[in-house]
């Protein structure tokens, strides 16, 4: 157990100062929150991270996913390629559209989608790929895109947790036909509550902004038929005081995660794999605990009884949840992605947050080359 002086490790901790207080604020005494001043440069300053293209604000991560999907006219009839190891947003956007999901396996390493997979998955029906750049590491996007082009489909990043992460120089969201970003209060920066779209497409961009505001550009002139997922300008304030920050925090994940990985040295635990080339932004920093879910379980009591907050994403796959297992067996559809299953027995994500002190790293470390190699 920690000494009485010292505090549990949050395995996340939310930032909201002063700054962010006081923007929410200023936007509040204005009377004008919704859709104003703010949004828009907050989508002027959020195209910086995705090289410039158009970026279109809306309520939500899951909400973005849904809009750029909607944009892409991908509906029913068509078959969207996804990852069973994530959040059910990924898949759910797929669904809220009315088109058909097709999970595939990942990458051991990575943790992310699997390209061969990908590939072996296509079909005549298919319409998009969703990489999901997990825990902010980027998927394999030459590969991935090389297939795209090579078959015209779209592809629908999912760089809900990747904000500023990379692969050989391009940032993730400006790969493929649109990407999409969460600002979900536990993530490298947030907004309260929010989401972003990016694409190169300025005719997609204007489709998203229509389909956020009812179809309307100007009131009461509805173009098309659009839903309510506007992002209000006190969000957009407090996401704009976060995005002055981000590239401190990231560098802040970034050395955190290169001294837990040089130090620890745990014989039953491996540490993240970042591929080359790959800019990793460690929106969770996740190792494998080898052993199964028991071993893994097990691990977890541990760390929380030493004062090391940790969490499981994802234990169970998405697939296997309710929504989908039901209608898939149903419809004789049986998935078979052993890296997916194994990811969700092996995972757990230890605290990386920049409010860490060197102290705290060094807890961890302790903690988790503490564990037994027989859990």
């Amino acid at each position: 157990m920690p000494s009485i002086n010292e505090q549990p490790i949050p395995a996340a901790r939310p930032v909201i100062g002063e700054e962010e207080i006081e923007a929410a604020v200023r936007v509040l005494r204005t009377g004008r929150v919704v859709q104003g001043p703010e949004v828009a440069a907050f989508e002027e300053g959020f195209s910086e991270l995705v090289d410039g293209r158009h970026c279109v604000a809306v309520n939500s991560g899951t909400s973005a996913l849904h809009l750029l999907l909607m944009a892409l006219n991908i509906g029913p009839g068509d078959e969207v390629i996804v990852p069973s190891f994530s959040f059910a947003a990924s898949a759910n956007a797929v669904r809220l559209v009315g088109a058909d999901v097709v999970f595939v396996d990942i990458e051991a390493d990575s943790f992310n989608i699997d390209p061969a997979a990908v590939e072996a998955a296509i079909t005549p029906r298919t319409a998009a790929i969703m990489p999901v750049h997990i825990y902010g590491n980027p998927a394999a996007m030459d590969k991935i895109m090389a297939i795209a082009d090579k078959r015209k489909l779209a592809v629908v990043e999912d760089a809900c947790q990747a904000h500023a992460a990379a692969l050989n120089g391009t940032p993730v969201g400006a790969f493929g036909s649109g990407g999409t970003f969460s600002f979900y209060p536990t993530k490298n920066m947030h907004s309260l509550e929010g989401g972003m779209i990016s694409t190169a497409d300025a005719e997609t961009a204007r489709t998203l902004r229509l389909l956020r505001n009812q179809g309307m550009e100007q009131r009461y002139a509805n173009e098309i038929v659009g839903a309510n997922m506007r992002m209000t300008d006190v969000a957009a304030a407090v996401g704009r005081v976060q995005l002055a920050k981000l590239h401190g925090w990231t560098e802040t994940r970034i050395a955190n995660a290169a001294y837990l990985s040089a130090n620890i040295t745990a014989p039953n635990v491996v540490t993240p794999v970042v591929a080359e080339g790959a800019r990793h932004i460690y929106h969770q920093y996740t190792i494998r605990v080898k052993g199964g879910e028991g071993a893994r379980d097990a691990a977890m009591a541990q760390l929380t009884e030493a004062g090391v907050g940790n969490a499981v994403y994802y234990p169970t796959p998405i697939h296997r949840l309710k929504p989908y297992w039901e209608p898939d067996q149903k419809a004789g559809r049986n998935w078979d992605l052993p890296e997916t299953e194994k990811a969700a027995a092996e995972v757990v994500s230890l605290p990386v947050h920049p409010s860490l002190t060197q102290n705290d790293l060094e807890r961890i470390v302790t903690a988790v080359n503490a564990l037994g190699e027989n859990l």
